[in-house]
C-alpha cells in the first residue's frame, strides 16, 4: 500500500520563517515501508510538519532507507539531481516542459547523543516552480572602446 502525499513546502527548513511561498503542491508516492514509521510531528518539530511528511527510523537504519525510497522513486520517474549532506533533490520532467522537484532530508535529534538505536527522521517536501527552468542569462559584454 502506499501513501499519497500531498507535500507542500516553500523550501525544506531553508525557507525563512517570515516570507513563506504559497505551498507547490506535488503528488508523490512515498511508499511504505516495514523499516519506517509515518511521523505527523517531524520529530517534534511544527514548522516542519506543516511543510512535509515525515517518517521515523533508526539511526542504524536510515542510509538503507534511503536507498529503498530512491529506488522506489526512481521506478515512478524521479531522477537524484543532486542535495547536499543529508539532503537529496529529485526531478521529474513534465509532459508539458520543465521539472517537478522535491527533497528528502534526513535528520535527528541533535539534543540526544548519536547511537544506532536512536531515532532518526526522513523528511519529503515539494520544491515549488519548474526546478529545471533556464537560468536567467548573463547579460552581454559590452566591447570595449576601440584605441
Amino acid at each position: 500500500m502506499k501513501i499519497m502525499v500531498m507535500a507542500a513546502a516553500a523550501a525544506l527548513l531553508a525557507a525563512p520563517a517570515m516570507a513563506r511561498q504559497a505551498p507547490a503542491p506535488l503528488q508523490v508516492e512515498i511508499p511504505e515501508l516495514a523499516a519506517a514509521a509515518s511521523d505527523p510531528t517531524c520529530g517534534g518539530k511544527p514548522a516542519l510538519a506543516q511543510q512535509a511528511f515525515c517518517v521515523s527510523t533508526t539511526q542504524a537504519g536510515i542510509e538503507a532507507l534511503v536507498d529503498a525510497y530512491s529506488a522506489a522513486f526512481a521506478q515512478q520517474g524521479w531522477l537524484a539531481a543532486g542535495g547536499g549532506e543529508n539532503r537529496v533533490v529529485y526531478v521529474k520532467r513534465r509532459p508539458a516542459g520543465g521539472c517537478d522537484g522535491f527533497q528528502m532530508m534526513a535528520f535527528a535529534d541533535d539534543t540526544r547523543p548519536a547511537a544506532p538505536a536512536a531515532t532518526a527522521w526522513l523528511a519529503f517536501a515539494a520544491i515549488p516552480g519548474d526546478v529545471c527552468g533556464a537560468p536567467t542569462p548573463a547579460p552581454a559584454a559590452t566591447p570595449a572602446p576601440a584605441q
